[in-house]
């Protein structure tokens, strides 16, 4: 091993020059680290305080395994009305702590609904959506209960280094077959709820990974996920969002969310089209005076 510059030679002591220096370098550090940790404090600030846009619009979290036991107590006394809770992934993942913490939203009083995340790589929409619905994303009209939710973002299993791989992102598929998967499942969740799914994406995730699809706009709310200031451009087909997740902590467990309404309206979201029926199924064509603009609900019963 090489012996390090400025000591003394055969002793092994730093000399009084070397001392000299790595004092400064020590002090050099020390403001470098300190400067650091106050860029990291505002940037925390930044992501966990509600954006100043926010109003006085609903708050809300998402949580999943990694939350475990939470404290719903003290998640509304800080300020949440509702939470996404994910339940499944896939047709052979189930959240094990999915019954303790929707049931524990419940008691606390938030509205509380379940959302499924996507592989498309692993089997079809459809099945994956009656996996779901049979562990979790069942919806009833109470009014304590929202719209199931699909989660549609990156692979997380694709540990390639390098420039975005679009196929591995995308799981490997077209644009084409990622909107009929999509689509699949929407249908499905349809069949057997009732209600159309919210959508979880990116701007970036959507266009790149359905080409862009105007397809899903009209009937569906739409849940943008992008933290910062403001919900940016939104994905293709939509020109307005239901929910935005914008951060994470701030006292709430998971990350932040907002609804894109009043607490009223969020009722009326959780509670759908009432008893009047379609088909079969509840009707979800209400008036924009009867929920928020960005409550899009199925035309296609």
């Amino acid at each position: 091993m090489a012996r390090a510059t400025g000591e003394t030679e055969g002793t092994g002591t730093p000399s009084p020059s070397r001392r000299r220096r790595t004092r400064a370098l020590a002090a050099s550090t020390a403001l470098t680290a300190l400067t650091a940790l106050a860029a990291l404090a505002v940037q925390a600030t930044a992501l966990t305080a509600a954006p100043a846009s926010a109003g006085t619009l609903p708050q809300g979290h998402d949580v999943s395994s990694h939350q475990r036991a939470v404290d719903w107590a003290a998640a509304r006394a800080r300020g949440a009305s509702f939470v996404y809770v994910k339940a499944t992934e896939a047709t052979g993942y189930r959240n094990p702590y999915f019954a303790r913490q929707y049931g524990g939203a419940l008691r606390a009083g938030l509205l509380r609904g379940a959302y499924h995340f996507a592989r498309p790589d692993l089997s079809s929409g459809a099945a994956q959506a009656a996996f779901f619905v049979r562990h979790g994303g069942a919806w009833r009209p109470d009014g304590r209960t929202l719209p199931p939710a699909l989660d549609l973002e990156d692979n997380p299993y694709d540990r390639r280094q390098g420039p975005y791989d679009r196929r591995q992102g995308c799981y490997g598929l077209s644009g084409a077959r990622t909107v009929a998967w999509i689509r699949a499942f929407s249908d499905e969740v349809l069949r057997l709820t009732g209600r159309r799914p919210v959508l979880y994406t990116t701007a970036h995730w959507w266009d790149t990974c359905t080409g862009g699809s105007r397809a899903f706009g009209a009937d569906h709310a739409l849940w943008i996920a992008r933290h910062g200031s403001g919900p940016g451009t939104l994905p293709a087909g939509w020109s307005t969002w239901t929910f935005w997740q914008y951060g994470t902590g701030g006292g709430l467990p998971g990350d932040r969310n907002l609804f894109n309404g009043s607490p009223a309206r969020l009722r009326a979201f959780a509670r759908g089209p009432g008893e009047s029926r379609v088909h079969g199924h509840h009707d979800d064509r209400l008036s924009s005076s009867s929920v928020h603009p960005g409550y899009l609900p199925s035309t296609r019963q």
